[in-house]
């Protein structure tokens, strides 16, 4: 299974362990809020070097392949200048061979300030020709979602190209009309659940899909992923539809960024190997 939105870095190894004893070979941990506001540019940097090697490195040892995302996220996007230093300094890591999209971007709040971020790493994003990986808002969903489409169509981001993530209910037929990939985040107090997922694609079918546990700092399982096939199971969802949601859509949408060859076939290290 690929996990297609996970950030690891809030995790433990023994989160790592799961996910290889449940079946996740690979995952990919977009760009996200590290708990407080940064106030240097240096910070995301920094923050970006460790997702993309260090952490590619941690997950290897438990035989996970990790690949990052890289941006500026929503929720630090309205300081502008900042915003605008760190999108400015960008470019390094897009082109890092571990980088596989623009994310996550989006709104958090709705402001303007949020939306000028968007705009500036999408024109990033088109210039690397890397796919964009939106946020959508916890509050005014339904309102960030239909501005998030009007920005990519305004834009002209081709529909293989974005991925409108964190969809509910309320906002579900709107991403699905747009024709981008939609994503849903299965937590275990909020947001969606397995069932919940489970009645969506009975609804709208597995096409460009994807379900991801996020598993950040919150009440969160990095083995959402896993449960939510399980009830799907039950629920009698076809094997094809499993593995578009578990493999495929997620292996399609990061394959256009032309770096995306997944390993599947690591292997975990005895832990003696590389304790000090």
């Amino acid at each position: 299974m690929i996990e297609p939105h996970i950030h690891m870095l809030s995790r433990t190894t023994e989160d790592y362990q799961a996910m290889y004893k449940a079946g996740i070979r690979v995952c990919v941990e977009p760009s996200f809020w590290q708990g407080s506001n940064r106030r240097y540019a240096g910070s995301f940097f920094d923050y970006f070097q460790l997702s993309l090697e260090f952490e590619t490195l941690r997950a290897s040892r438990f035989g996970i392949d990790h690949w990052s995302n890289i941006a500026m996220n929503p929720k630090e996007s309205e300081d502008v200048g900042l915003a605008k230093e760190v999108i400015a300094g960008m470019d390094e890591y897009l082109n890092h061979d571990r980088c596989l999209c623009v994310g996550e971007i989006g709104f958090n709040n709705n402001t303007k300030n949020e939306e000028l971020s968007i705009i500036a790493q999408i024109e990033v994003a088109l210039k690397h020709n890397l796919p964009i990986m939106l946020h959508t808002p916890h509050e005014d969903k339904l309102k960030g979602t239909l501005r998030s489409i009007d920005i990519l169509k305004e834009m002209q981001v081709p529909t293989d190209m974005a991925l409108i993530d964190h969809n509910t209910e309320e906002t579900i037929a709107a991403s699905y009309a747009s024709g981008y990939f939609c994503g849903f985040t299965v937590y275990p107090v909020s947001k969606l659940t397995p069932q919940r997922v489970s009645n969506i694609i009975k609804e709208y079918g597995s096409q460009k899909m994807m379900v991801n546990g996020s598993a950040d700092w919150g009440v969160s399982n990095p083995l959402a992923l896993v449960d939510t096939v399980t009830q799907m199971q039950k629920d009698g969802h076809s094997q094809e539809d499993i593995n578009n949601l578990t493999h495929n859509n997620a292996l399609n949408f990061y394959s256009y960024s032309g770096k995306f060859k997944p390993n599947f076939d690591l292997k975990p290290l005895e832990i003696k190997s590389f304790q000090r």
